[in-house]
């Protein structure tokens, strides 16, 4: 079905559908200006990666962040960071020298904005009747508390799809951008597209939101930035898949600054025989993981897997084929609620002996029998206590396991293959606080904004529920910013 072209102008056009794109529609719109939304999905599975999740929110109630969410993220901003650089952002942002402000990192204007700002866009979101709970998360032990939407990320799309509707949103989908023009003349960006029947049309905006989401969806752009490990990951939804990277490219072609760690992305532990979504596997911390050469890579539990699960999951990768396996014994049944970290519809490999687990594992016999033997040895006597971090750890080997350190020797024995799943990537668009995006001097492209994954945010360890947060507090910003510029300027009407 092609896709009805009759207006070719917009003061705002959001790219993405998720819910940093909806926020800034729904934002913009309420302020009176015209706003079209393009969808690479179809209407049915809109929403990106949005549509998936549960959408973990890193707060203790509706209007406050977590005590460690400053924390947490500035100790993840980056690795061996410049002092002069750092020493600078502690003047006001007008007074940052230009290759400061256009710095890759999540700078302290940034956190700032997302933590202020997240109780306040909690609070916006409920008059659009989303609601918020501190509901069961699928995490054996949280070191944060969560708080999220009651139908998780699907609900906040749909409630806030149904309010751009009613506000007059035009939206594209089964449409595709593909190339970006900076501000003509006549005060328009124009953006390049193709629609569901694959002909060309082009719309005009006075301002564009990119929130296109990352690359992960792209195994060319993949390649690009993770080297060869690219072929051993997958989105761990099908969201993920309408993530092509096109937002991201078309702003660093206009001259964008990038920001986040485009070598990294936030990882999940998968089955890979699973179809399920999200179909996790969570219970490392009560056994040991193992490559195919059936050896230790890790320490599998260096405290609460809602922190580690992270870094641990990407770790996967650089093993042999990308696949690791968690080995656990009859005793995980001492672990209360073991199984709520368990979302794949696969069941566990199971054998009466390691020799024969191995096997059905297919990893190497004689390295899994000599690393669980090494492992029982370096365990040491003390009080298992699963639900909080009890420093019962191994001694004499390398990794060790910091926490919940048993011997593997009760039979039947069980495994689980794991691969990193991909939620999305951490490279993007450098964002100044108002979701303008930065160019490399600093200086921000006039009526260009980026919220969500598509802004590059994260290094190192993603800090658990602030994705979807910071989607939709930048959103909302870009959204209200560029309907603010409009109704400012003399030829809106």
């Amino acid at each position: 079905m092609s896709t009805a072209h009759s207006a070719t102008r917009f003061d705002v056009v959001v790219i993405g559908c998720g819910i940093s794109g909806l926020s800034a529609a729904v934002a913009a719109a309420s302020q009176g200006v015209s706003v079209a939304v393009l969808e690479r999905a179809t209407r049915e599975e809109f929403g990106g990666n949005t549509r998936w999740t549960e959408a973990y929110l890193r707060m203790k109630s509706d209007s406050e962040v977590s005590d460690d969410f400053d924390d947490m993220l500035s100790a993840n901003a980056g690795d061996n960071l410049d002092p002069n650089v750092i020493r600078s952002m502690a003047a006001p942002y007008e007074n940052w020298p230009s290759y400061v402000k256009a710095h890759g990192m999540p700078d302290p204007e940034l956190l700032s904005t997302l933590s202020s700002q997240a109780g306040p866009t909690v609070q916006w979101l409920k008059t659009f009747g989303i609601r918020f709970d501190a509901l069961p998360t699928y995490f054996v032990t949280a070191a944060a508390p969560r708080l999220m939407p009651v139908g998780g990320g699907l609900a906040m799309i749909e409630s806030l799809h149904a309010h751009a509707s009613d506000l007059g949103v035009k939206f594209f989908y089964e449409t595709t951008a593909t190339r970006l023009a900076r501000r003509d003349a006549e005060g328009d960006l124009r953006l390049s597209l193709v629609d569901s029947d694959g002909n060309a049309f082009e719309l005009r905006g006075r301002n564009v939101v990119v929130a296109s989401g990352g690359f992960e969806g792209n195994q060319e752009m993949l390649t690009q930035y993770l080297g060869q490990a690219a072929r051993y990951v997958r989105p761990v939804a099908r969201g993920g898949y309408y993530n092509k990277g096109e937002g991201i490219r078309m702003a660093l072609d206009l001259g964008a600054a990038p920001a986040g760690d485009f070598s990294s992305f936030h990882a999940e532990p998968l089955d890979p025989r699973s179809a399920q979504v999200e179909a996790l596997v969570m219970n490392f911390p009560y056994g040991i993981l193992v490559n195919k050469l059936g050896q230790r890579f890790t320490d599998e539990a260096p405290g609460p897997v809602d922190v580690h699960y992270d870094h641990i999951s990407r770790a996967f990768k650089d093993q042999p084929d990308g696949i690791a396996y968690v080995i656990f014994d009859e005793r995980i049944h001492d672990v209360p609620n073991w199984k709520k970290g368990i979302r794949t519809d696969q069941p566990p490999l199971q054998a009466a002996t390691l020799a024969e687990l191995a096997k059905k594992c297919g990893i190497s016999q004689e390295g899994l029998e000599q690393t669980v033997r090494a492992f029982n040895a370096a365990c040491q006597p003390g009080e298992f206590s699963p639900l909080q971090e009890d420093h019962l750890c191994t001694v004499g080997i390398q990794p060790c396991k910091s926490n919940w350190s048993r011997p593997i020797d009760t039979g039947p024995y069980y495994a689980y293959p794991i691969m990193p799943g991909i939620c999305f990537t951490f490279g993007g668009i450098k964002v100044n606080r108002n979701a303008q995006v930065v160019d490399t001097d600093g200086k921000t492209i006039p009526g260009l904004y980026a919220a969500g994954e598509a802004s590059g945010l994260y290094y190192q360890v993603y800090t658990g529920a602030t994705s979807v947060m910071r989607g939709a507090v930048f959103g909302k910003l870009a959204g209200e910013h560029a309907a603010a510029l409009v109704r400012g300027s003399p030829d809106h009407s």
